[in-house]
């Protein structure tokens, strides 16, 4: 089976302070005097993974694990300290609720500027307008600023956008936890229809059942390190019992 996404010896490494700075100035003032001292954080240590073309992949793993690390060193927002990363087709990234989205703007003008963030023209965008609005559910809402928005309204709309087109390559993380059980149901409908299309998928889940039911394979990581790759019901019980 082809590979979409190779991991070789992939680390991410970086510089903290060890004291609270409490000012930009304060710290270039210390940085002068050589008198900050840092510690190294490894949010990835030595990943060596391959994720097929058409397959659903799990990451699971506490907080501060890396599984949002890796899926922006995929989506090309981060660069390996050491390494190798390669990506095989185009990457729609579903990394933040409403990322890329301006709380002052409407939803409308939203789409739009997201459509931007995503490399769509206006004239794609137009196209694509009805249908993300249909699928979002926010027809009462478009035109109002995405301020006055749930969190649940700009995970749909945030949803819809990234989802219009079908991906080569799509990065869940834990958007679909919020909303509601109906609108996540239809999130996982449509992140399914892709599979028939061949898009690699890639879900980043708190919820044990989704990663057991939607997944092919799993990645359970733990302190930057990848600890098991195989079968999701393994990962989840490996995770577990940790």
């Amino acid at each position: 089976m082809t590979s979409r996404i190779k991991f070789t010896n992939v680390s991410v490494n970086y510089r903290i302070p060890s004291e609270r700075i409490g000012t930009f100035k304060e710290y270039m003032i210390k940085t002068i005097q050589g008198k900050i001292q840092h510690r190294t954080f490894n949010a990835l240590q030595n990943i060596n993974l391959e994720i097929n073309h058409g397959e659903v992949f799990g990451l699971i793993g506490k907080n501060g694990a890396g599984k949002s690390t890796m899926l922006k060193i995929i989506a090309r927002v981060l660069t390996p300290t050491t390494g190798k990363i390669e990506v095989n087709g185009n990457v729609a990234p579903m990394l933040e609720i409403g990322a890329g989205f301006h709380p002052e703007l409407s939803g409308r003008e939203n789409i739009y500027l997201n459509g931007a963030l995503l490399g769509f023209s206006k004239h794609e965008m137009d196209e694509k307008f009805d249908r993300i609005v249909e699928f979002s559910e926010l027809h009462n809402f478009i035109n109002s600023p995405m301020r006055t928005y749930s969190s649940g309204m700009w995970a749909r709309l945030g949803f819809a956008v990234a989802t219009d087109s079908v991906p080569e390559i799509l990065l869940v993380d834990e958007v679909l936890a919020v909303g509601d059980e109906m609108f996540q149901k239809k999130c996982f409908e449509r992140i399914e229809s892709f599979q028939e299309f061949g898009t690699t998928i890639i879900i980043v889940a708190h919820s044990m059942d989704t990663i057991s039911k939607k997944c092919e394979r799993a990645c359970w990581l733990d302190h930057g390190e990848a600890k098991y790759i195989g079968t999701p019901d393994i990962a989840i019980q490996k995770y577990r019992l940790s």
